[in-house]
């Protein structure tokens, strides 16, 4: 295996000084030295991209940019994700101190990480009654709120006159947006006939706009939980729960060595468990595959599962 990391310009000494202490440790081993390669400049990532005779994964970790040129330019499987556009979707029956905690939480807690929150979406009822709080906290720890005119109509009406002086109006890219920042795009999910209607919207916007990462419902309904945990597409789905939980560490996955959003093998937060492939070994007593079946003088012992 040929392991590649590359940086930004901020962290080379870093990368270099583990480099060293990794490169001196495995020349005690039996593991070749060349097995762990620092390379810091882009360009030299290309033509390691091509050698998918001899390199059997790459998991890219990095940036939007560098993520989203090594899924284009290899024919080796790539275990990433470009983006990390999370939503939080709150409910009008939400627990408000609970609620506001979550949210400040996964915006606030470390904006620079792919698991924060970027998108909130919010029940037209919940205008009023929830989200003023909330958005008081996130202001207060200096949070740019880009809602859209719903949004900020109610706001304005249920805020400090300064407060409300720091609302910013949504444009349509921001819902579309990794800020990665200490900015948070709200938006109104139109009161419906249901609770259910509003809720399918909800996850209709998070599966077109979000980014299959990590997104979180916040409601004291069990039933509207459970169907958007099992409406949305994502890797992570959470129930009353922060998005900065999705990690490898607090998931007991040990070291992480990577975040997947593909649909195939492993997805989320992935440690070393989670890059383990199978190998079928058959110690046989000359048994065909024609021995099998229909005229066969042998009978599988496949059981039929009951349905649940």
């Amino acid at each position: 295996m040929l392991i590649d990391k590359t940086g930004g310009k901020e962290s080379t000494a870093s990368f270099t000084a583990i480099s060293t202490v990794i490169s001196k440790a495995l020349s005690e081993t039996e593991v070749p030295n060349d097995a762990i390669q620092l390379v810091t400049t882009r360009d030299a990532i290309d033509p390691l991209l091509q050698l998918d005779k001899y390199i059997d994964l790459v998991i890219p970790r990095g940036g939007n940019s560098l993520v989203r040129h090594v899924k284009n330019n290899t024919r080796i499987p790539v275990l990433g994700h470009a983006d990390g556009l999370c939503s939080a979707y709150l409910c009008a029956d939400a627990e408000v101190t609970g609620a506001g905690r979550v949210v400040v939480d996964a915006k606030t807690n470390y904006p620079a990480g792919c698991n924060a929150l970027e998108t909130l979406l919010v029940d037209e009822e919940a205008l009023s009654t929830i989200l003023p709080a909330i958005a008081a906290d996130l202001l207060s720890k200096g949070v740019s709120l880009r809602c859209d005119a719903t949004a900020r109509a109610a706001l304005s009406k249920n805020l400090e006159p300064f407060q409300a002086g720091l609302l910013q109006e949504a444009t349509d890219d921001d819902f579309d947006t990794e800020f990665l920042d200490l900015v948070l795009a709200v938006k109104t999910v139109p009161a419906q006939p249901s609770a259910t209607d509003a809720l399918e919207m909800a996850i209709a916007h998070i599966n077109a706009h979000g980014s299959h990462h990590t997104d979180v419902i916040l409601t004291s309904s069990e039933q509207l939980a459970e169907r958007f945990m099992s409406g949305v597409d994502s890797a992570g789905v959470y129930w009353n729960a922060s998005t900065r939980m999705a990690d490898g560490m607090r998931y007991g996955f040990g070291t992480e060595v990577g975040i997947s959003t593909n649909k195939i093998h492993s997805r989320g937060p992935v440690g070393l468990e989670g890059l383990t492939i199978y190998k079928y070994k058959i110690r046989g007593q000359m048994q065909t595959a024609g021995d099998y079946g229909a005229g066969g003088s042998r009978t599988w012992k496949h059981k039929s599962l009951p349905i649940i």
